[in-house]
């Protein structure tokens, strides 16, 4: 365990001692300084400090990088130094003012989710885990327990509670991040998967919101996109009410409007934009798939890349349905369950080449453990976002990489013979059926895939401040 006051007597007598020291606050991860000699502290010996993963200057001020523990550390130091306590830093302070260049408007949406989605992952991470015990325990690997064991029905449960409630846990962060009051942002994630609505979408039964505007009920759970877009337009509405709404009204009428003129615009059109266009996406798939010889290849490369962004906004979901349908008439499928199995060893290479890049200590423990939970339980949702969203250019990586074992895949003629597998490294049976033939060629598309986002991560995933300091998202 950290000596959080050990530290802070360090770091203070490093910075130049309290008599050095302006003014002192804190954020997510880091102290950051404002110092009356700032040639005082050298970055490279405040590094070796046990307990601290980084320092830079930036922004006028000495950051020293601490990790989850700084708040400890800093009510340390200011009662060492004698410093007014001040509260945590939201916004970012290290940014200047920036004109809205496609650029910048890019950085701002990463920003907004991967500042959703970051303080998840400790959840994301263990749940991944739980289920990693049960799959290594269950009937699959070491067979252990059998899989209506309570043991593994337990793992499973946990895992569920983590990605099922995902709208919820993204409305209220997503809130947090923008400025709505976060429970709001938590009800409209709730009403995503509120149980009736769920079961008109099973149903396909016919709804409307108010009895006016026309609603397609969908199934939501574990989906991001639909949130996402809810809360900017929320975060709108609760801020022209505050402004114009009479001070006797805000506590009732407030929430009950801003929440009452979302829902429909939630419901009836953010919430299904991933429906539509993944209906559209299979339909597009479908009619490449058929089309053999080159249109098949290149289409394989494509439907490989694009699966990452299509299971994180949902789209994904009309496309399996339609690889399900043509499985079961077939008994086997050549193009999109190869595209989309294969399409996982890129993202092992990915995965592999950020635990062995990254320098931080927490950085490369959350990998490990992101690591673990893929291979071997088949739970990639921990390193997408875990990873994927706070470090922009691996989503780039693993795609490129999924291109090119999906392409292989298809222009080796290979056929997947199993459905339904865990997305671990016993993906490669889907291959099993077609002799070994298919197998090899399966594997040499796998290993090109992987080779390949490896060496992209490695060489252009991170840049070599994200390397020593983190991401830069999380450094306000």
């Amino acid at each position: 365990m950290a000596d959080n006051k050990q530290i802070a007597a360090d770091v203070l007598e490093a910075v130049g001692g309290k008599s050095n020291v302006s003014f002192v606050t804190h954020c997510m991860t880091r102290l950051r300084f404002t110092l009356k000699d700032r040639t005082v502290p050298d970055a490279a010996a405040v590094k070796k400090i046990n307990g601290v993963l980084g320092a830079q200057e930036s922004g006028g001020q000495f950051q020293v990088i601490i990790g989850q523990n700084v708040p400890k550390v800093y009510d340390e130091l200011c009662a060492m130094g004698g410093f007014a306590k001040q509260a945590a830093i939201d916004e970012n302070l290290d940014a200047p003012a920036e004109k809205l260049t496609p650029s910048v408007v890019g950085k701002r949406i990463m920003n907004y989710l991967a500042g959703s989605m970051t303080p998840m992952i400790p959840v994301l991470l263990a749940a991944g885990l739980f289920k990693t015990v049960g799959v290594v325990l269950g009937p699959t690997m070491m067979g252990v327990l059998a899989a209506d064991s309570d043991v593994v029905r337990l793992m499973d449960m946990i895992y569920s509670a983590a990605f099922y409630f995902m709208p919820i846990y993204l409305g209220y962060n997503a809130a947090k991040q923008i400025g709505l009051t976060p429970i709001l942002g938590a009800f409209l994630g709730g009403m995503l998967i509120e149980p009736n609505f769920s079961a008109l979408a099973s149903e396909g039964t016919a709804f409307s919101i108010y009895g006016v505007f026309p609603c397609t009920p969908g199934s939501y759970a574990q989906t991001v996109l639909p949130i996402l877009l809810t809360i900017p337009v929320a975060y709108a509405l609760e801020r022209i009410l505050r402004k114009n709404m009479p001070d006797a009204l805000q506590t009732v009428f407030t929430p009950f409007l801003t929440l009452g003129i979302t829902l429909p615009i939630m419901l009836c059109l953010l919430a299904p934009i991933g429906s539509w266009l993944g209906n559209g996406l299979a339909a597009a798939f479908n009619f490449i798939g058929t089309s053999g010889g080159i249109i098949s290849i290149i289409g394989g490369g494509i439907l490989a890349a694009a699966w990452l962004p299509m299971v994180i906004t949902g789209m994904h979901v009309a496309l399996i349905g339609i690889a399900q349908v043509a499985f079961l008439q077939a008994g086997s499928d050549p193009f999109i369950f190869v595209a989309i199995t294969i399409s996982l060893w890129p993202a092992f290479g990915a995965e592999i080449a950020s635990f062995l890049k990254l320098k931080l200590a927490e950085e490369k423990s959350a990998c490990a453990g992101y690591l673990v939970a893929q291979l071997i339980g088949g739970v990639g949702e921990p390193f997408i976002y875990g990873m994927s969203f706070r470090y922009p250019k691996l989503f780039v990586c693993s795609m490129v990489g999924s291109f090119v074992s999906g392409a292989l895949a298809l222009a080796l003629g290979v056929t997947a013979y199993v459905a339904g597998l865990p997305s671990s490294v016993l993906s490669i049976l889907t291959f099993v059926g077609g002799g070994t033939g298919n197998l090899v060629s399966a594997c040499i598309a796998a290993a090109a895939g992987f080779a390949v986002s490896f060496i992209v991560t490695w060489f252009f995933g991170f840049t070599k401040d994200e390397i020593e300091n983190g991401p830069v998202s999380e450094r306000a």
